[in-house]
Formats: C-alpha cells, structure tokens, sequence
C-alpha cells in the first residue's frame, strides 16, 4: 500500500508517500505543474511497489488538470473534499499548516480511509465548460449589483424614485433593462419636468420605438407628473450628465455580459442529456436550469440522495451531548452557497407560483403550517427539491443510457 497525498496550488504541488504504520517512502517535495516534471511523478508513482492511490483535494480547479493527467497515465486518484481533510485529525493540539505537512496529512489520510476511497471520476466537457460559464456569471452578476446600486445612488440626487416606476422585463436582445436606458435619455427630472405632457409623450414614445421598449401613454403621463412632483438635491448641469452617461455605461455593459453568458449557458446545457428533464421542473427556467446543472454536475457521482445533500451543505448538523438538547438542528452549508442562493430563487417562484400538487411546495406549505421560521422552511424545501432532481436525472440519464446501448 502506497498512499501518494498531493497538496495541490497554483503552479506547483507538494507531494508525500508513505506506508502503514507511519512509514515514509518519499518526504514532502514539490513538483511543477509542467509536461516533464509531471511525467516524472508518473514514472516514480508506477515504480512503486505493491498497489498505490494518489488522494488529493479539490482545491479551487486547481486539482482538475494533475488529477486528469494521472488518471489518463492508469494511476488511481481520488479527490477528497477538503472539509475532511481539514477535520481529519492528526493528534497533536497544534495546528500547523504547510504544504508539507498538508501533503503528510493526506497521505495518513488516504492509509485510514483506504478502503472507502472513491476513484476520481472527471466530468465531460461540457459539464466543465458550463461551471466555467456560471462562475463567470455569478461573478458578473456580483459586479452588475454593485453598479446597478451606484446608478440607482446617483440618481436618487437627480432624479429620485424614476427606476421605481418601471417594471418591464429585460430586453431580450441584449440583456438591457428599461430604467437604465431612460435615465441616459432623461439623466435629470428637470429634463422631464421642463416639458410640456404633449412634447414628453412624443419623446416618450419616439424613444420608446427607438429603443424597442413598449409604449403606454398612461405611463408617459405617470412620468411627466412623477418628474414634476419629485425633489432633486442637484441642479441640472454637465457634470451630472456626464456622471449618469458613465454610470449608465458601465451597467449596460454588466446587462450585456451577464446576458450573453446566459445565453451560452442556456446553448450548452440544452446540449446535456437531462436538460429536459430539469427545464421542466417547476420553477426553473431558462435561466435556472442551466446554472442548476452547472453546480450539481453529473448527478451519478454521488452514491444517493443523503450523499448529494450532504455535498452541498442541505443535511441538519445536530448539536447536543449529555443533558443538552438544541431545539432546532441548522444546515452544515458545507458546499457551492452558488447552488443554494440557486434553489433558494427557485423555491422564491414556488411560493409566488402556488403551484397545485406540487411536492415541494405541499412540503414547504406544510413546514410553514408547523410554524417554522422562514429560512427553515425554505431550506427543507430546497433540500426536498435538490433529492427529488437526482432522482429525475439519474432515472433519465439510465433511460438514455440504455437507449444508446
């Protein structure tokens, strides 16, 4: 038994072997994430005697390229979630941390757990291309948010409660929202209020066509006596025009990017086997479908619905010994909080759907009816949801299987 632990980061790696009974066949050293330096881990590893497991932790994506290098050369990895890592014991009450040592500590680790180790399975192209799109959106929508709240902070001087007064969906072309688009046209209530109602509505609705927006005379007018009646703190000048011009820009350019990586999102998981399945589950959407297949993956890596549950952080986490008891258990939320912030838009929909005989929803109904508090409730119907999505998928990806068999 040869246990290889890999401490994986950026450029380089730190790897330990040893044997049972604390016996060390190779001390820490590092190896570069380069074509020679690997090549010679994977002649070194294969001159090993007897069998050999390499365990490393899913590091960031650091891991993806040295473990499917390995695995391709017929070497058996398996990659660990570092939360185990990091509880796996190592009696001592210090608590040092270098890749050396992080590297020793995975190699004890894999001697313990030798038997239950699971072989690294590496996800398709796809599947791998569609996590990089939805953690480039994420990211994007974090940035969006951000100047979104500028916009809105500029505005609230100019042109105070405007963006709430619109309540058209995007543009479907390119992602743009109505609100934004109005305030690079009228960046000042004065450039509204100044106008007659009959010249407003003719500018309202060129603007409108221009721009493919919609049309409505009643809302031309709720604008014109909004402009009239609301106070800005600033007057009218270059300066604030130029300040919105800017803002304006840099949110359109957020609206764009975040659109157009849905759109690719949306491309590529209509291309994986279960998108049909998922597309029609209650309350995911175009947009939801592909960013819940992006963070779940292939559902068939995880050996059942506890397993999948538990991996994103949805399983309770009791906490009472002796004579304490806790009235309530929380979540571990060990896991993407990218997938969970995810469900919990979609059980959002849920309750605004009301949908009639819909599992989830009964269940979360009946949580609620127990008197449960709010984000209770909405994670055990999460939880719900996220079991009955492996079993739909994993039962449509057999079907397939078998059909292409």
């Amino acid at each position: 038994m040869n246990a290889v632990g890999i401490d994986v980061s950026k450029g380089k790696s730190t790897i330990a072997i040893m044997r049972p009974f604390g016996e060390v066949v190779a001390s820490p050293f590092d190896v570069a994430h380069t074509e020679g330096e690997l090549n010679n881990l994977v002649a070194f590893i294969k001159k090993l005697k007897g069998e050999t497991r390499v365990v490393m932790e899913a590091t960031s994506h650091y891991y993806e390229p040295i473990a499917g290098y390995l695995k391709e050369r017929g070497i058996f990895v398996s990659v660990v979630n570092p939360v185990l890592i990091h509880e796996f014991g190592g009696n001592t009450l210090r608590k040092p941390k270098t890749d050396p040592i992080d590297s020793v500590k995975i190699a004890t680790y894999a001697l313990t757990y030798w038997l239950e180790l699971k072989e690294y399975v590496s996800q398709e192209g796809l599947r791998k291309s569609l996590k990089m799109l939805n953690r480039q959106y994420q990211q994007i929508s974090k940035v969006r948010t951000t100047l979104s709240n500028n916009l809105i902070s500029l505005i609230d001087r100019t042109f105070p409660g405007i963006n709430k007064l619109f309540t058209s969906p995007i543009r479907d072309k390119d992602g743009h929202e109505k609100w934004v688009d109005f305030v690079l046209k009228f960046p000042h209530k004065d450039s509204v209020a100044k106008l007659t109602p009959g010249v407003f509505k003719k500018k309202y609705q060129s603007w409108c066509k221009e721009n493919e927006y919609r049309y409505c005379e009643s809302k031309a007018m709720e604008i014109h006596s909004f402009s009239r009646e609301c106070v800005s703190s600033v007057s009218q000048n270059n300066a604030v025009v130029l300040l919105i011009t800017q803002a304006v820009s840099m949110v359109n350019s957020a609206l764009e990017s975040c659109h157009a990586l849905q759109e690719e999102m949306y491309q590529t998981a209509s291309q994986l086997p279960e998108f049909e399945t998922v597309i029609g589950m209650y309350g995911v959407g175009k947009y939801l479908a592909p960013q819940l297949m992006a963070e779940i993956g292939d559902p068939r890596r995880f050996h059942s619905r506890k397993a999948i549950t538990a991996y994103f952080g949805y399983d309770s986490e009791n906490r009472d010994s002796g004579m304490r008891k806790t009235s309530s258990n929380p979540i571990t939320k060990k896991g993407s909080g990218t997938l969970r912030r995810t469900l919990f838009i979609v059980m959002f929909a849920l309750i605004q759907g009301k949908p009639k005989d819909n599992p989830v929803y009964d269940f979360l109904l009946r949580k609620k009816s127990e008197g449960k508090h709010y984000f209770t409730y909405m994670n055990a119907a999460a939880n719900k949801f996220l079991r009955i999505y492996y079993a739909r998928v994993k039962e449509t990806l057999k079907i397939k299987e078998a059909a292409l068999e």
